[in-house]
């Protein structure tokens, strides 16, 4: 039990003074006046409730199970760093101090892994987690720990969850966090005892958020209601090759034979097009490594049955929380490395910032974990980012070397459609019993809710999870050469990540590794979800390796449309052999750069996914370095950190030339197209001319595209007349309909992002092309070729940023559109007025945007709010790693009104980077506040 021998709440500095000590009681006293404002409620909060959750930062405490002392080292931003003697001291301690500043997000964390939310947040829940048991990621996480997962890695979870319920112990639920008061108003929830289990439950919801292209999958047979092949494939263009290169450029795979064996098939010569028959979904295509999927879902009345089924399926993915991205939509990240002999340092320099959903907390937690003298007992001295509720660290470097992460988008996901017949599905002919199991959903204040969930040979039945699908899916039907309707059609998930794994023991074993063949090894266990990594090391190596279990497929399937469940020939055939996966190692370029572009070329004999990233970023980053280096040039840490911040943009270069070429007519439009003239491309927060050429970006999408795609893929409410989808004979023969939208906001189409760039980019030449039509709409005229298309986007964005900034251009700003709020990921979306007051923050006026370096995203088709940010950024100087430097999106408190809630954010927004203390002289010089932990 811990036990107090020196009271300090900590929760300022050791060096604040009493200026800022005044400034913090002001606050706090704001905070009570606003709390007792939420009258709704009827209960008073005092200064001692906010307060009481605050981490002791100084003194000593004692907590049993501990061999000796720990020392955590705060400094001024309360980052800490810990030292201990022993593996399972540093972990305890570990697990101690992330409870202490983050408790509340863990657990969150961790009823939405176990599908739990019911048991905090009551029925508006009920779905989530029916949907969450139905993938199963607890069940699985339970299955590594139990049969997968390395001794010693075993001893670090519990040492882990032994700190963290040593912080629990003795503690009322509003003596952790602020967020379990206000839902001690509403319930009687008290949080339970953290097991190891919870902990590696969370690489399941990364590997969500970050699981390839399954929304691409969703979306093209979603759109085969509407659009034809030749309008899909306009849609979903080949990777730009000759214009942005991918990142294995020297690598190894090329000394690969090119044909490979695994499970009895073959994976093929790397080109070619199959066309299935008897499946009754029609044909899937896909060029090598980059192939692009122009596979077709069923036609006919047999897609009406599928559009049904991916209609509720993606209601349901709508609905869930996420947890480090856009529900896999929009998640990037950048990370590059560049080799001595293009630095000033004469070493390595490594960055890295990955893009993903804006949360408060962040998703990221920065620490350092040093033993005080490395040994066999005590083997780890490294420092960097991590997730609360999860030992070691996920990015930084050691002593030795340094690496990153950035998404790799390998298509790790199929959807099958399913026969289901009574209490089997069909496939080959027969009917095979569903795998079932049943699971009780505890609701706070209301009744227990059970469920049976049903797999197939695939994975498990996500159509089971709505009843519209079980509906429409019972009623749809299908083409002659597709099995009969029997009971009906289900949604089944073929997903690595379902399978028990090892990217735990990843963890460990990349914090420990001294040179590039430790990396390497540690690289080929971290399975889930599959991402590029980045290294470099003191002794001046740099290199890339890609790993993650990565399926083979058969012929017949290129992942890039749902399958017929009821086949075997579209079943994973295997996976890709370690040693088969692309890596680079001290390139001749003397850099590696990953951003989420193609990772080989077309020569590379798998198929790694048919939906990459476009390279707009990447090449961008490719050039700024070359920029650098040419006649001789040196980088610098601060250089790296300028790249980072770059926000020009790749389609305004192609199309604010032709913009300027447009007669527009009206004074007032040719005012803001003036903006245009001279622009560097540059979208800095205050710049007007970026805030009207992404309005006119936002427009060309929309009248070009948005208007002519399906109603499951535009922004929910808003809507058009349309001709309607007839089953039974020509649209054309019917009169208009009204069709409204049903995608939120920040995942509809068009979204704006690089793809988006390449299809316009391909289309320019087609100025005739159907794409740029549009229907006249009031006084706006229509348009019939693209200059018209042009022209009538400047009038709608002239008048669209009129209406949202006024009419005067020089009030304009691209940070007045651009902005980034941070909410608390469940009050403060869910929870009353007041509440949302008390524990959100911002709005933060942003540079930056889609595709850009700088990648504050937004959606194109929802509106012009950030979804997505850099979540932190970091650049290692290999030379000397005090000189490093970090930043992370919020701070490292997860308490409101604590000084380190959001203390980083004003200098992420303004793109400076904090010091990154790592040597123990350097750490001490940083210490503000040191607690003792002892036995």
């Amino acid at each position: 039990m811990p036990t107090d021998t020196t009271a300090s709440t900590g929760q300022q500095p050791g060096t604040s003074g009493r200026k800022k000590g005044r400034k913090a009681r002001l606050i706090v006293l704001v905070l009570v006046l606003a709390l007792i404002g939420g009258v709704a409620y009827g209960a008073y909060w005092s200064i001692s409730t906010v307060r009481a959750s605050f981490p002791q930062t100084e003194g000593s405490l004692r907590l049993q199970g501990l061999s000796g002392t720990v020392d955590v080292k705060r400094d001024g931003n309360g980052i800490p760093q810990i030292y201990a003697s022993t593996d399972e001291d540093l972990f305890m301690a570990q697990g101690y101090v992330q409870a202490q500043d983050r408790f509340y997000e863990m657990d969150v964390r961790r009823h939405m892994t176990a599908g739990r939310l019911s048991e905090m947040f009551g029925k508006s829940q009920i779905d989530n987690d029916e949907f969450l048991r139905t993938l199963g990621w607890h069940r699985i996480a339970e299955q590594e720990y139990e049969k997968k997962l390395a001794p010693s890695t075993k001893k670090y979870l519990e040492a882990y969850a032994k700190g963290v319920n040593a912080y629990l112990e003795g503690k009322q639920a509003e003596d952790i966090s602020l967020e379990y008061a206000a839902l001690g108003f509403s319930n009687d929830y008290k949080p339970g005892p953290w097991t190891p289990v919870d902990s590696v439950a969370w690489l399941k919801a990364m590997a969500w958020d970050l699981r390839g292209n399954m929304q691409d999958e969703i979306d093209r047979a979603l759109m085969t209601s509407r659009l034809g092949p030749k309008e899909i494939a306009d849609l979903y263009p080949g990777y730009p090759y000759g214009r942005n290169k991918p990142v294995v450029q020297e690598g190894a795979y090329s000394e690969l034979t090119g044909s490979y064996q695994r499970d009895g098939a073959a994976s093929g010569s790397g080109t070619g097009t199959e066309t299935g028959t008897g499946d009754g979904l029609g044909t899937g295509s896909g060029t090598g490594a980059a192939g692009t999927g122009t596979g077709q879902a069923a036609g006919g009345s047999g897609g009406s049955a599928l559009e049904s089924q991916l209609t509720g399926l993606q209601r349901v993915l709508e609905d869930l929380p996420t947890a480090v991205g856009v529900n896999g939509d929009g998640i990037g990240s950048n990370s590059w490395v560049v080799s001595g002999a293009h630095t000033i340092t004469g070493k390595p320099l490594l960055a890295n910032d990955p893009h993903l959903s804006a949360s408060l907390p962040s998703v990221w937690y920065q620490m350092g974990l040093h033993c005080r003298s490395v040994s066999s007992t005590c083997r780890y001295d490294v420092s960097g980012y991590t997730f609360a509720g999860m030992p070691g660290v996920v990015i930084g470097h050691n002593k030795d070397i340094a690496w990153g992460l950035t998404n790799s988008g390998v298509d790790a996901t199929d959807l099958y459609l399913e026969k289901i017949t009574g209490d089997g599905y069909q496939l080959d002919g027969k009917v095979v019993p569903f795998t079932t199991r049943e699971e009780t959903i505890k609701v706070a204040g209301g009744r227990a809710e059970k469920i049976v969930v049903r797999e197939t040979d695939n994975g498990p039945l996500l159509s089971d999870r709505s009843d519209e699908l079980v509906r429409t899916g019972r009623k749809a039907a299908v083409d002659s050469a597709a099995p009969d309707r029997g009971d009906g059609y289900g949604v089944a998930l073929r997903w690595t990540a379902l399978d028990p794994g090892r990217t735990m023991d990843s963890v460990f074993a990349m914090n420990r590794a001294k040179d590039w063949d430790d990396f390497r090894a540690a690289a080929t266990l971290f399975e889930v979800p599959s991402q590029n990594l980045v290294y470099a090391d003191t002794k001046n190596h740099i290199g890339y390796t890609l790993p993650g279990r990565i399926p083979t497929r058969a012929k017949k399937h290129d992942g890039s449309v749902p399958a017929p469940g009821w086949d075997s020939d579209y079943r994973w055939t295997g996976w890709i052999e370690q040693d088969a996966l692309p890596y680079e190692y001290d390139p001749e370029r003397g850099y590696i750069v990953t951003a989420n572009q193609a990772v080989v070329g077309k020569d590379y004999p798998y198929t790694l996914t048919t939906d990459w990233g476009y390279g707009a970023r990447s090449q961008r980053i490719t050039d700024l370095i070359q920029s650098k280096i040419k006649d001789g040039g040196k980088i610098s840490t601060d250089d790296m950190r300028q790249m980072q911040l770059d926000n020009s943009s790749a389609i305004a270069k192609l199309l604010v030339p032709e913009l300027l070429k447009i007669d527009v007519g009206d004074k007032d439009v040719r005012e803001a197209q003036k903006l245009l003239e001279g622009w560097d491309y540059t979208q800095d927060a205050d710049s007007a001319a970026a805030a009207y050429f992404n309005s006119v970006w936002r427009n060309v999408l929309k009248l070009a595209f948005g208007h002519k795609l399906p109603k499951e893929l535009r922004v929910k409410g808003q809507c058009l007349w349309v001709d309607p989808v007839s089953t039974t004979g020509p649209a054309e023969e019917a009169g208009k309909v009204r069709e409204c939208g049903l995608r939120d906001a920040d995942q509809a189409q068009p979204d704006g992002g690089d793809r988006w760039f390449e299809v316009v980019r391909g289309l320019m030449d087609q100025e005739e092309s159907h794409w740029w039509t549009t229907p006249k709409a009031g006084t706006r005229p229509a348009a019939e070729n693209r200059d018209e298309l042009f022209k009538r986007a400047m009038i709608d964005a002239r008048w669209e940023l009129t209406a949202k900034l006024g009419k005067d251009i020089d009030s304009w700003s691209w940070g007045r559109l651009h902005r980034l709020f941070l909410k608390n990921q469940t009050l403060g979306t869910e929870g009353p007025g007041f509440l949302q007051y008390v524990l959100n923050r911002g709005p933060w006026k942003l540079g930056g945007g889609e595709a850009t370096v700088n990648a504050t995203g937004w959606n194109a088709a929802g509106g012009y709010e950030v979804v997505w940010v850099p979540s932190m950024r970091m650049v290692v100087n290999l030379g000397d790693l005090d000189k490093s430097r970090w930043i992370n999106l919020t701070g490292a408190s997860g308490h409101a009104y604590n000084a380190h809630y959001v203390d980083q954010t004003d200098k992420w927004a303004k793109g400076e980077l904090l010091e990154w203390a790592f040597s123990e002289k350097a750490v001490q010089d940083s210490t503000g506040d040191t607690l003792q932990l002892k036995p």
